[in-house]
């Protein structure tokens, strides 16, 4: 009697492999566990939030007012606008004594922070404390722009692919307007009308960033404005804003997140450039660009001037960047496909030899076991 040998495709295929991997869970689940896969998502997460609590908590901030400096009752300088004020003792605008001869008195063997890790300009400036400064600058204009073009850049889209005929023309002619508007030219002005405001500037940024993430999400919503379930939540009678927000749009958040994240970091080197050239932030405000601007000429002999803030632009870039690639992994089903078809392959690898020990064993026509 002959012994009937399983094949591949009864002990799990490619297929089955890959439904059990995700069995059970939900979409939120598995953008969870993709994410948190990729290595270096995560450590650009860990390090973007140090970057913001170290900015922040450091030197302060200042909530209202103009920015500009102000006399006080004790014949110094202090900035309009309430300040909350950080732990570190030093600010951003006034001249100290120099120490060690302007030099970064941090060390890491042995380990010290000293007075100005980051050293002092030729006025006395702790760097410190201003590229802390400007790194909350860069903050600001990221989130900013992040926000108002998520906004604007969505809500467009999403109009423009849903509806189509003359409101799509309308609204992508539109978009061609402002995709041919020089940000560089125009922040220029703005730079020059408001002073540099960071929250200005940031505003400006995302109002002139959304035409990309816009054209991407009406893409999208002409694809899946043609699917069966919006087919079937019109018959149902729901109405065009909740097919919108409640059917199409949860189906297009990969692509939206993933984009805002790289605007967000196009954003930080954007306003560095602006404020490098002097159309940015304006003083006595401060970042990371005017920085590096402001002391050029000094690169020879006081290169610490600009380690620090070229440090912590590349830095936020970089970590967006990163985090915007763990985003589109985890977001895009077939990376999670390929990891499952790899599994596949090393199970497949093992059949063959289990295949000989089957066949070792199988009983013969006579009742013995063949050798």
């Amino acid at each position: 009697m002959s012994t009937q040998i399983p094949t591949p495709a009864d002990r799990g295929s490619e297929q089955s492999i890959e439904q059990k991997a995700v069995a059970g869970l939900s979409q939120g689940a598995l953008v969870r566990r993709r994410f948190f896969r990729h290595k270096g998502a995560v450590i650009s997460m860990v390090v973007l939030a140090l970057v913001v609590v170290l900015a922040f908590s450091s030197v302060g901030t200042v909530v209202g007012g103009s920015g500009m400096l102000q006399g006080d009752s004790a014949g110094g300088l202090r900035v309009d606008g309430w300040r909350i004020a950080g732990w570190w003792p030093l600010n951003w605008w006034t001249n100290y004594p120099i120490v060690n001869a302007g030099q970064p008195t941090l060390s890491l063997f042995p380990f010290q922070i000293g007075e100005h890790p980051f050293g002092q300009d030729t006025l006395g400036k702790d760097i410190f404390a201003q590229v802390m400064r400007g790194a909350q600058q860069s903050i600001v204009v990221m989130v900013l722009v992040g926000v108002v073009s998520l906004v604007v850049g969505v809500s467009l889209g999403a109009l423009s692919g849903y509806y189509r005929g003359w409101a799509d023309s309308l609204i992508m002619r539109f978009t061609d307007v402002v995709i041919i508007m020089p940000i560089i030219v125009i922040g220029s002005i703005f730079g020059i009308l408001f002073g540099g405001n960071a929250i200005v500037f940031g505003v400006f940024l995302g109002v002139l960033s959304w035409t990309g993430l816009a054209r991407l999400v009406r893409g999208d919503f002409l694809s899946l404005r043609e699917r069966e379930f919006v087919d079937a939540a019109r018959v149902a009678g729901a109405s065009d804003a909740r097919i919108i927000f409640r059917h199409i749009l949860p189906n297009a958040v990969g692509v939206i997140i993933v984009n805002t994240t790289l605007l967000m970091s196009a954003a930080v080197l954007t306003e560095a450039a602006l404020s490098f050239i002097g159309f940015g932030i304006s003083a006595p405000d401060v970042s990371l660009g005017q920085i590096i601007s402001e002391y050029r000429e000094a690169f020879r002999t006081r290169p610490w001037l600009f380690w620090w803030p070229g440090i912590f632009i590349v830095t936020l870039a970089l970590c967006i960047n990163f985090i915007g690639d763990g985003l589109r992994d985890a977001f895009d089903p077939r990376q999670q496909s390929k990891v499952n078809r790899r599994k596949a392959r090393k199970a497949a690898a093992a059949i063959p030899s289990a295949e000989k020990l089957i066949v070792s064993d199988a009983p013969t026509g006579d009742g013995e076991s063949q050798p």
